[in-house]
């Protein structure tokens, strides 16, 4: 994955999130994992079709996910792209495999909740 792929998924999560009622998203780190994924708590799987093909996951824990899920909606940016109503998976000990090897992981603060992006897409 480039970043040409991966910054239009990152700028419509930043943008979209304020005009739902957040106030700040910061970005706090960016790093690379290998699926399967573990996680604790929440995952939002949002499927993504068109140019690009795979998976954007929106993980954190149950307590911050409760504070997220009134304000939540996604939007996306790119043309021709298509995504797939999004899928709440809940657990703990939990793993997720996607069908890309290695998964660029973005960390946010949104109005100080700690949410993790996964993105796991490929060019068609």
């Amino acid at each position: 994955m480039d970043v040409k792929t991966i910054n239009p998924i990152l700028e419509a999560f930043t943008n979209i999130l304020p005009q739902i009622g957040f106030q700040t998203v910061e970005k706090k780190g960016v790093s690379l994992a290998a699926s399967p994924l573990q996680y604790q708590g929440i995952l939002i799987n949002i499927g993504v079709l068109g140019p690009l093909q795979g998976a954007i996951l929106i993980g954190m824990d149950t307590a911050s996910a409760k504070q997220f899920a009134s304000k939540m909606m996604m939007g996306m940016g790119i043309e021709g792209l298509d995504i797939s109503p999004p899928t709440l998976l809940i657990g703990n000990d939990g793993q997720v495999r996607l069908a890309v090897p290695n998964v660029i992981v973005v960390e946010f603060a949104v109005d100080n909740i700690k949410v993790m992006v996964y993105v796991g897409v490929y060019n068609k």
